[in-house]
Parts: C-alpha cells; sequence; structure tokens
C-alpha cells in the first residue's frame, strides 16, 4: 500500500463522537437555513414521484410482507412499516433525478437521509431542533464520506448516493434515537457492510432499489445499535473497510479536516430541472439561446464539458424517459425544439417526438479536466453557416449560482398541484421554515399528503 492508502484507526470512532457531541447550539444559522431548504426540495420530488409506476410496484411488493402502519409514504395516502416507508420515500425522492446535489461528490444527499430521520420522527418524539441537527449531521457524513473515495469512485461505476447515502442515513437515525458514540460506530459498522449500488442502473427503474436501500440500511443499522448489535471498531478506515474495498486512494482531508467547523450543506445544489446535474449548466445555455433564437434552425451543437458529463451522459440513443434524464443529447434537443426542460420533457411521449429524435443527432460532446462540473461551452451551428458560442461558469442552481427560496417553494406548489389542484401545500412550507421552533415533527410528512 502507498502511504496515502493506509488504513488508519480512529477514523469511525472521531465521526461517530462528532455526531454524539455536536449540539443545535453549535449548528450556524445559515447553515440551519440551508438544510430547511434541502428538506422543502426533498418534500418536492418526493411528491413528484411518489406515483410513479417503480413506486407503485416496490409499495405493492412491500405491503404483502409489512404488517405496521408506522409511517408516512410521502404524497400518498397509505402508510406501511416505518423500514419500508424509508425505503419508498428515497426511491421516490431519486427517481426523477430531481434531487439536490453536493457538487464535490455528486451526491445526491436528501434522498437517501430525509426519508431516514422522517421515519424515526414517527416513531419517537422529536423536536423540530433535534430533527434539523440529525439531518444535518447525517449530511455531513454522508458527504465526507463522499468525498474520501471521491473523484474515482463514481466513474468506477459505484453509485455513489446509494453507496454514500447509507451512512448519511445511519448517522441521522442514530442521532435522533440519541445513540451513545459506542453505538453509532456500529451503526456506521452496520451501514458499512449494506453499503451498494451500480451506476449501470441508472436510467432504469432498479435504480431505485439501491437508493431506497440507503435509505432503509441506514435507519436499520442505527435500530439493530440500539438494541446492541454490535461492528467492528473501525468500519470505514479499517484495513478491509469500507474505504479499502472501495480500492480508491482515500482523501483523508475531505473525511475530516475542518470537521464541527464548516458544513457540507453549503455546498449542496438545488436542481431547476429533473436530468443529471451535469446536464444542467448545457440546459442553461440550450433555453437561453432558444429564447433568444426563436426562429433560428440549428444544424449542429457541440458541447465541451467536464469528463464527468461524458462519461455519464453521453447517451444519443435513449428509448424511455428514464434514460432521458442521463442523456445530454436528448435534454438539449428537447430544450432547443420544446423550449422547455421539465418533466414533461423527460417523458416516453418526448423520447419519441420526431422532432426531438433528430435534433439529438446533431449533438455532441467532449471532455475537459479543465472544465467543473458546473460549467460548459457550447456552440451552435445554425442554417446559416454561423457559429454561434455560449458558456457558463456555474449552473442555475448550484451554490455559486443558487435558487431563490421562493423558487424553491414554487418548485413544491407546482409539484404538489400536477396531480391535486385542490392540495394546500403552505402548512407544510410553513411548517419546514419554523422547525427549529417545532416541538414535535410526527406529523411533518403527514403535510404532504392532501387530506
Amino acid at each position: 500500500m502507498l502511504p496515502n492508502q493506509l488504513p488508519r484507526q480512529g477514523v469511525t470512532p472521531t465521526l461517530a463522537r462528532f455526531v454524539a457531541q455536536t449540539k443545535w447550539q453549535d449548528i450556524p444559522d445559515s447553515v440551519r437555513h440551508e438544510a430547511k431548504r434541502a428538506l422543502l426540495n426533498f418534500f418536492a420530488v418526493a411528491i413528484a414521484g411518489c406515483r410513479t409506476a417503480p413506486i407503485d410496484m416496490a409499495l405493492k411488493s412491500l405491503s404483502e410482507f409489512s404488517g405496521g402502519r408506522q409511517a408516512t409514504i410521502v404524497g400518498r395516502s397509505e402508510r406501511i412499516d416505518a423500514l419500508s416507508a424509508a425505503f419508498l420515500n428515497a426511491a421516490g425522492a431519486n427517481v426523477f433525478d430531481y434531487c439536490d446535489t453536493h457538487l464535490p461528490t455528486v451526491v445526491h444527499p436528501t434522498s437517501p437521509l430525509a426519508p431516514a430521520v422522517l421515519a424515526v420522527a414517527e416513531l419517537r418524539e422529536v423536536t423540530g431542533p433535534e430533527f434539523l441537527l440529525a439531518f444535518i449531521l447525517g449530511f455531513e457524513i454522508e458527504c465526507r464520506v463522499g468525498g474520501a473515495v471521491s473523484p474515482g469512485h463514481y466513474p468506477k461505476g459505484w453509485h455513489i448516493t446509494s453507496t454514500c447515502g447509507v451512512f448519511g442515513a445511519a448517522a441521522g437515525a442514530a442521532k435522533l434515537l440519541k445513540l451513545s458514540e459506542a453505538q453509532i460506530v456500529w451503526a456506521l459498522g452496520n451501514a458499512s457492510t449494506q453499503s451498494a449500488g451500480l451506476c449501470e442502473c441508472l436510467g432504469w427503474p432498479a435504480k431505485s432499489v439501491s437508493v431506497g436501500n440507503a435509505a432503509r440500511n441506514g435507519l436499520f443499522s442505527a435500530l439493530l445499535a440500539e438494541k446492541g448489535f454490535e461492528g467492528p471498531p473501525e468500519p470505514i478506515a479499517g484495513p478491509q473497510g469500507f474505504l479499502a474495498a472501495m480500492g480508491e486512494p482515500p482523501n483523508w482531508s475531505a473525511l475530516l479536516d475542518g470537521l464541527g467547523k464548516t458544513w457540507e450543506v453549503a455546498n449542496n445544489s438545488i436542481k431547476p430541472y429533473p436530468a443529471g446535474f451535469v446536464i444542467h449548466p448545457l440546459l442553461d445555455l440550450a433555453l437561453d439561446w432558444r429564447k433568444q433564437n426563436p426562429g433560428a434552425v440549428v444544424e449542429k451543437v457541440m458541447a465541451r464539458g467536464n469528463p464527468l458529463l461524458v462519461q455519464r451522459t453521453d447517451r444519443p440513443e435513449v428509448a424511455t424517459g428514464r434514460e432521458s434524464q442521463v442523456s445530454l443529447q436528448h435534454a438539449v434537443a428537447a430544450a432547443l425544439v420544446l423550449g422547455k426542460a421539465g418533466l414533461e420533457q423527460f417523458t416516453d411521449a418526448c423520447v419519441n417526438d420526431p422532432r426531438v429524435s433528430a435534433m439529438r443527432k446533431r449533438i455532441s460532446v467532449a471532455g475537459d479536466a479543465k472544465i467543473s462540473t458546473i460549467a460548459v461551452d457550447m456552440e451552435f451551428t445554425t442554417a446559416d453557416g454561423k457559429v454561434h458560442k455560449m458558456s457558463t461558469q456555474a449552473a442555475k442552481g448550484s451554490a455559486a449560482n443558487p435558487l431563490k427560496d421562493s423558487e424553491i417553494e414554487r418548485k413544491l406548489r407546482d409539484e404538489a398541484q400536477s396531480w391535486n389542484a385542490r392540495h394546500d401545500i403552505q402548512p407544510l412550507i410553513d411548517a419546514v421554515w419554523s422547525l427549529d421552533k417545532a416541538g414535535d415533527v410526527s406529523t411533518l410528512a403527514k403535510l404532504a399528503t392532501p387530506q
């Protein structure tokens, strides 16, 4: 082993101590606010995904084995056991690739984390500050573990939201369960041995299995630890622990530096479009181009972006709406042809639109390591032979160009009303913004379901 690959003792206990000892008073106001923004966005995307075919099928299957009605399925009237609710809410929140993104790692942190802490809040008495604190700490652990295996983990084919989301769900649930430092180490050990998820499944319902499992297994890990279910003393950094198994030279600084002083939720981004976040800068430019040049005929589009853009979204041939969410060619084509980039532009019908299909063939991409994941350069060649160059350094929704609070609220309102126009979502919005004053959050998820 190289020096930076050597296992280290004390990493998991350090993280466990941080989770156990951090208090609400230690969290800056700006971090608390970012957590609320992430939760508002979670409810928007969970409502959007809660009635999709993958969630319907998963609910039908899980209901056959569930004897409980402990917890809420966001956006639906059915109730189910807490572990299954965590699975379904995480899968639903991520099914459209519309969830938040931690830019340094490309983890979608809230999808596996929020369902786990919401489930605990329906099992135990939890205050708003306790809930937010657990969410923030789970977010921190999830993204720091993700940072330790980045940048090589995701390009190798590991679905980092799933593989690292289980750690966040376990840490957040452990904090709400008031576990000791030793029990939190066990919870993280239980989580580490359940870490799984493959990028090969992106664009297919199978992707939702690992995201749902990240929430369910993280919650299960904490509940086991509460009962005394022991794990190894160093499951993350041990000789055969998570980091060693992943085969990446660990980024120790991302894992531990500044712990408790800097906060990963500050690096969060919230998506305005239901597609892979690396596609977002292209959509910004394509939509701007269409708006500025409504009558122009585009013959060719060339994009130059981060290598991750090429690795994950260079998919000119797609057959389904699910696949189209990770196809830069489809996203740009739909934006240019239709002037929109909402959920309707990532459906089977849009994929099969002859105009969009023809435009997809005119779009190509090249990778450039000097370009960040939130930036892109594009060239639009029109029928008159002119080449029009555009670029952006910060996609809309990124931490460098964030959505306004009002835009996140609008996203939630739009998704709530898209399938039930009578659903008044304002009480949920008010409840999230006032979480730091709430004495009980057991009914928070219920506000996402029309009464």
